[in-house]
């Protein structure tokens, strides 16, 4: 008898080391979740496609919490991919202005969990 690790519905896994190359940390600067990063080039032809879901999905102002929604990848992938694309001089990313957390954010944070 065979065991199946993934059934056909599943697809196919790519672990987030992989897609990272190994890394766990962005070069240079790591990311705020609630930073804002907006895309400033289009992509360039040889970039990887975990790269590039990230790039399209950062084309309007998105923070990086949502970039990591959005895309599906972690929030530790997303902030990896996001030093490259920043390295590459693709993205731009502005820190939060003020960085005091309103209950009211805390709030929304905290429904959201719930919802999930």
């Amino acid at each position: 008898m065979t065991e199946r690790w993934l059934d056909q519905d599943a697809g196919p896994i790519v672990r987030p080391y992989t897609v990272t190359r190994g890394r766990t940390r962005p070069s240079g600067a790591r990311f705020d979740l609630i930073a804002t990063v907006t895309a400033i080039r289009a992509a360039p032809a040889d970039l990887p496609p975990e790269h590039r879901r990230v790039l399209a999905a950062c084309r309007r102002p998105v923070s990086v919490a949502e970039l990591a929604s959005e895309t599906g990848l972690a929030v530790g992938v997303v902030g990896v991919l996001l030093g490259d694309l920043r390295d590459a001089g693709l993205v731009t990313v502005q820190a939060s202005p003020d960085p005091v957390i309103q209950e009211s954010l805390l709030r929304d944070v905290l429904a959201g969990l719930r919802a999930l």
